[in-house]
């Protein structure tokens, strides 16, 4: 349990550095640097779960301890998986409105579409 318990803690670390320094980059009109930023804080909940999943595995018994460090595990994981899915959404969803508010996207009519291009 002491390598599984040094693996978490130190994922735990790295994923929340990533996070903190994801954080205090300036904002941008890039939509990956966007969703970047957007998911900083799940991956620092998920920094959190590992660390509480790193601490069982070292306090815990072994058997209380493989159980912890995989629900901490897979709930990371999820919460960064969930966040990214999140953010991404955001963001079409803001660059849809942008390219048809332009001008550039649909009309709302299929006929101009079919109709320009012949």
């Amino acid at each position: 349990m002491l390598i599984a318990a040094l693996l978490c803690l130190s994922v735990a670390v790295i994923v929340g550095i990533l996070g903190l320094w994801l954080l205090t980059r300036p904002h941008s009109g890039d939509p990956v640097r966007t969703v970047l930023r957007a998911v900083a804080p799940t991956q620092l909940a998920a920094a959190v779960m590992l660390a509480a999943g790193g601490v069982a595995a070292l306090s815990a018994e072994p058997r209380t301890g493989v159980v912890v460090v995989t629900v901490c595990v897979i709930g990371a994981v999820a919460t960064v998986a969930a966040g990214c899915w999140q953010s991404a959404k955001v963001v079409a969803r803001a660059e849809a409105a942008s390219t048809v508010g332009s001008g550039g996207g649909c009309t709302g009519s299929c006929a101009s579409c079919t109709l320009s291009c012949s």
